[in-house]
């Protein structure tokens, strides 16, 4: 397999600290920023945001899918944008995902669990659209 350079995706370099620590998110949960991939192979620039989040894991998970997305909704307004205003970033959509462990981002694991939000930031908002 490639690695996913190959596949036109660059590791963002995180400008604040501070998004290398868990973050509480509205539905109690916390949630660690993963990393931060740009991809333009969708045809125009996507910015994937990538979360550790345990406590939606099938087993002992605490926190159900509709949780999980008002976190990523919150996580698009509240991280997201401010982050693309910094670096200066205009993507056609951002992917935010979060997963119950680490898994290589295009890497198929059926033990994960994983869930996955798009939008499109439009006049400082993010728009949910659907995959």
């Amino acid at each position: 397999m490639r690695a996913p350079a190959a596949y036109g995706l660059a590791l963002l370099a995180l400008a604040f600290p501070a998004l290398a620590e868990p973050l509480a998110v509205p539905s109690g949960q916390t949630v660690t920023l993963a990393e931060v991939l740009s991809d333009e192979n969708p045809g125009a620039l996507w910015v994937r945001f990538r979360f550790l989040a345990p406590e939606i894991a099938r087993e002992n998970g605490k926190v159900a899918p509709d949780e999980a997305a008002a976190d990523m909704d919150w996580l698009c307004t509240n991280l997201v944008l401010p982050y693309l205003i910094r670096h200066g970033l205009s993507p056609a959509r951002v992917v935010i995902s979060l997963s119950d462990r680490a898994v290589p981002f295009g890497v198929a694991d059926p033990t994960a669990t994983q869930f996955f939000e798009s939008y499109r930031p439009v006049d400082g908002r993010c728009i949910w659209e659907e995959f």
